[in-house]
């Protein structure tokens, strides 16, 4: 059933929608001499990063909706590899908290205004697609996709729905400065602070949430 498929991925979808590097990244582009074309195509790079990942996936775990099968052990041993890494991260960004000063970003954001519109596609996908948070929610999400066992049809709504609503955040501040322009930096400049300066507590947050998550579903996976 294709409903408590897309209810289990609702989940991962906030997880990558909140994103804050990102985000921070696309806006940041928006605002450079070439926003009108960097930002589209960073929002087009990370949408083909997901769609790529997606569908990998859901090719390697071809098989996982028999509960019997290897495939579906190897995907519950996955998940719980996944949530490993997770808490790593939640554990790196609860470290980052202590840190005294204004919010550190990486440094290839300092360069923003030399990217070409290839360079702006590369990097949104490569932040969607092998991005270490963002790769273990999307193998997760369409770990379950695959057990679910839906038709070919069916497994592309799957995709469709997760890749739509995990860049919703990424896509709408470019819709919004490509139609108000700048009557949109006022809103995008503060939701860009925001999320610069909280990033570590989202970060870790959606980490522990999402470990704890595919956790139980390995373990899940290997009782069952």
């Amino acid at each position: 059933m294709l409903g408590p498929v897309i209810g289990d991925l609702l989940p991962s979808c906030v997880g990558l929608a909140l994103s804050p590097f990102p985000i921070v990244a696309v806006v940041l582009l928006l605002a450079t001499p070439r926003g009108r074309t960097n930002g589209p195509a960073f929002a087009a790079g990370w949408v083909v990063g997901l769609i790529v990942v997606s569908v990998v996936v859901l090719l390697v775990a071809g098989g996982a909706d028999d509960p019997d099968s290897g495939t579906s052990t190897v995907m519950a041993l996955v998940k719980i590899g996944l949530a490993g890494l997770l808490l790593k991260l939640a554990k790196d960004n609860w470290d980052k908290r202590s840190v005294v000063g204004p919010p550190q970003l990486p440094k290839w954001m300092d360069t923003l205004e030399t990217f070409t519109t290839a360079r702006s596609f590369a990097i949104g996908a490569a932040l969607s697609g092998i991005n270490p948070k963002n790769l273990a929610l999307t193998v997760a999400a369409m770990g379950s996709v695959a057990q679910a066992g839906l038709s070919s049809g069916g497994d592309v709504v799957a995709v469709t729905i997760f890749v739509v609503l995990g860049s919703l955040t990424i896509a709408a501040p470019v819709v919004a400065y490509l139609v108000l322009g700048e009557r949109a930096e006022g809103a995008l400049t503060t939701l860009r602070e925001w999320m610069a300066a909280n990033n570590p507590t989202i970060m870790m947050v959606i980490c522990l949430v999402f470990a704890a998550k595919l956790f139980g579903g390995g373990l899940a996976g290997l009782t069952d």
